[in-house]
């Protein structure tokens, strides 16, 4: 058997394998694809060849000879979200089980870095794509569809016109029992912190708050109503200004497990501030005293002092469901468009269950 030293230099090939085995290149491709017709000793001295040399299969050409690339791509609003992170470990889960790779990219909420990491990869040939839009038009889609692409749309659906899977999470529901909740424990002043109105997800859970609100047959007061990015200034200021009208809110509905945590933060800072002061607004404003509801579970929810109630998702799950649905459009499940929407569940814990404190 020859020595690596005597091999040609580069990435070792299956000819260096035959070469120093001294056999046939078809039968170390036998050894390779772990097909019969190679005997034990030969195939030994072939895998040892392969180990001396540090040989690596092709798989790259030898999946474009069956047409598949075995990878798909990714496309979420930001990998450093911990929403996020659950929906892609699942996605990649789905997808070692299927022989496949995943490519991801962050869109950061911008419609045309969407466009940009979707036609990557497609132009990398990706055998399919699990989107999270950012934008509401996919019509530059429309061509890789046609030309045989897979995709699935997953946490917010695709823009009109085009007809593909789509997994949800029950949003609206979410929120409505959420709401209902801090209604069932007494408050009729309840504040709505939500994300960009411009997001699926967060219109989707203005809507159920209002629904909570008309099925109590209470008023919606836009005063109470706060939309933007989970920003810390912003939300302290919303907090604020809610907190300094004559009749402020005894609850919280927040949007998003960002927006919580950010909200738990401009409490402190505002209890803090507020120490002293005549404001019976500003001294019922402790984390500790004012209900609070989450859409989204987050660590450490359940160790604060009182321990967060939150309408709990499923990342996991959605990321799952997505990724299942891909693989089955792949191995030739050409059924209608499916629509599948999530349940979510209500984690009662402490905050959501605190009376109004006047």
């Amino acid at each position: 058997m020859r020595t690596v030293a005597e091999t040609r230099r580069g990435r070792p090939t299956m000819n260096d394998v035959a070469a120093t085995a001294g056999v046939a290149l078809k039968t170390v491709s036998r050894v390779v694809n772990d097909e019969p017709g190679v005997n034990a000793a030969t195939a030994a001295r072939v895998r040892q060849a392969i180990e001396l040399l540090g040989y690596r299969r092709n798989d790259g050409a030898r999946v474009l000879r069956r047409g598949r690339t075995a990878s798909i791509g990714l496309i979420i609003e930001d990998v450093a979200d911990p929403f996020y992170s659950g929906l892609s470990r699942a996605v990649e889960d789905v997808a070692i089980r299927n022989g496949s790779l995943v490519f991801t990219g962050s869109s950061g909420e911008d419609p045309g870095r969407e466009r940009e990491l979707v036609l990557a990869f497609c132009a990398r040939r990706v055998d399919g794509l699990v989107i999270v839009p950012a934008g509401s038009d996919h019509g530059y889609l429309a061509p890789e569809l046609s030309a045989g692409i897979r995709a699935v749309f997953a946490d917010r659906p695709a823009g009109p016109g085009l007809d593909v899977d789509t997994v949800l999470c029950d949003n609206a529901g979410g929120a409505r029992s959420g709401v209902a909740h801090l209604i069932a424990h007494g408050h009729r002043r309840i504040g709505f912190l939500g994300d960009s109105a411009r997001i699926y997800t967060a219109g989707e859970r203005l809507r159920g708050y209002r629904e909570a609100l008309e099925t109590a047959g209470l008023p919606y007061d836009g005063s109470l109503v706060a939309m933007g990015a989970p920003e810390q200034r912003r939300i302290h200021a919303d907090i604020e200004r809610m907190m300094d009208q004559a009749d402020p809110p005894t609850a919280l509905f927040t949007g998003n497990g960002r927006t919580t945590v950010a909200t738990l933060r401009a409490l402190e800072a505002l209890n803090a501030q507020g120490l002293g002061a005549a404001s019976p607004a500003r001294i019922a404003i402790s984390p500790a005293r004012i209900a609070i509801v989450g859409f989204d579970d987050f660590e450490l929810a359940d160790f604060l002092t009182p321990s967060v109630t939150v309408i709990a998702q499923d990342p996991a799950g959605l990321g799952r469901t997505a990724a299942e649905l891909l693989f089955r459009r792949l191995a030739g499940d050409d059924g209608p468009a499916e629509g599948i929407k999530l349940p979510t569940r209500l984690i009662p814990r402490g905050s959501g269950e605190l009376p109004p404190h006047r």
